[in-house]
């Protein structure tokens, strides 16, 4: 690269991790901290908002650094997230809540795709909303998008189900909780129920914070520890993907057998699993009680989600509202199916799976 283009691409670089840091302010702000929304989330909106109004003014040779965001910030993003989880968790609420999460996880995704190709949906959106949906939210989207290789309009409109329907469903499970429609289960069923339900982390620990705020019946530790379990899912579910995708890929392809497209190795979802081996191990040496009781944790939580809301904030600013009439409301129809599917499925697979 010339030294030109390689000062384009580190202002792009700098405008975003700019709006990046407002993004993580703006998430500081007690109304918007209230509400759970993550500087991921604001992120993407003030990247939206970038993209319809400045971007058309945007030199050309600024590109390559937003392409960098939504590209390798992104999966330094992803393996960082690793730092979040340890299998000692996983074992403290036992194989139950790992059983919810996967039938949930997988259940999601199979119904999500069958969904999709009964409205008609084109196949990049409809596994980015399914994949939103059935694991992590934003994270979930951002790590399959390097898999599915779609366009970076597709992915923000998958962020922008997971953003509606999790914080509906924020506020909707302490409604039910107080209303006692949850009362046929045990505190540690509606926290797992929580869990593996809901899109977002923040989500989950919005929720449960309200349900329990003293977590003295330990519904919001319980919820979040596995809703990391659904998280950890997500490595599996990238390779099983990228395996898939060659495969329909190669049976579509007109030329010939020897079109075939290579299978896209997830690089990222491995190193996010050798991290969180990696910090389990830390726990242990050090002796930390909880995750966030491990030497650095704090410091690297907090540049893993500015990486993650620099990613989110460049993927927004490709996405204009153009972009969103175009894809229409069939997302946003899938994703709330697949709402109501967690909603009550969840419920089902909570009470006969997890013991009272």
């Amino acid at each position: 690269m010339s030294k030109q283009n390689i000062k384009g691409m580190l202002i792009g670089i700098m405008l975003i991790a700019v709006c990046s840091i407002v993004a993580y302010f703006i998430a500081l702000i007690p109304a918007v901290k209230q509400m759970s929304l993550s500087p991921l989330i604001v992120g993407i909106i003030l990247g939206m908002v970038l993209a319809n109004t400045c971007r058309r003014y945007m030199p050309a040779s600024w590109e390559p650094g937003l392409k960098y965001c939504t590209k390798r910030v992104l999966r330094a993003g992803i393996v960082l997230y690793g730092f979040r989880l340890t299998l000692t968790d996983v074992a403290s609420v036992g194989l139950p809540a790992l059983a919810v999460d996967t039938i949930i996880v997988c259940g999601t995704l199979l119904l999500g795709i069958v969904l999709g190709r009964m409205l008609r949906m084109d196949r990049d959106t409809t596994l980015m909303t399914a994949t939103g949906s059935s694991i992590c939210g934003a994270a979930a989207v951002l790590g399959a998008e390097p898999v599915v290789r779609c366009e970076g309009h597709k992915t923000a409109i998958a962020v922008s189900t997971v953003v509606l329907f999790g914080t509906i469903a924020m506020f909707l499970y302490p409604i039910m909780y107080r209303a006692g429609w949850l009362s046929a289960l045990s505190d540690t069923q509606v926290a797992i129920y929580t869990g593996s339900t809901l899109h977002e982390v923040a989500h989950v620990a919005g929720a449960g914070n309200a349900m329990d705020p003293t977590d003295t019946l330990h519904i919001a530790a319980t919820a979040t520890i596995t809703k990391m379990i659904r998280v950890m899912l997500l490595a599996p579910v990238l390779v099983v993907m990228s395996i898939l995708l060659s495969r329909s890929t190669s049976r579509s392809t007109a030329a010939g057998h020897d079109s075939k497209r290579k299978i896209t190795i997830p690089w990222f979802a491995f190193g996010f699993i050798a991290v969180i081996g990696f910090n389990t191990l830390l726990q242990q040496l050090c002796g930390a009680e909880t995750v966030k009781d491990i030497p650095g944790n704090s410091a690297i939580e907090w540049a893993d989600t500015f990486m993650l809301t620099m990613a989110m904030t460049a993927l927004g600013a490709d996405t204009t509202i153009d972009k969103f009439k175009q894809a229409g409301a069939k997302p946003f129809l899938l994703a709330l199916l697949l709402f109501v599917w967690l909603v009550i499925g969840g419920y089902l697979l909570t009470r006969f799976l997890v013991p009272a």
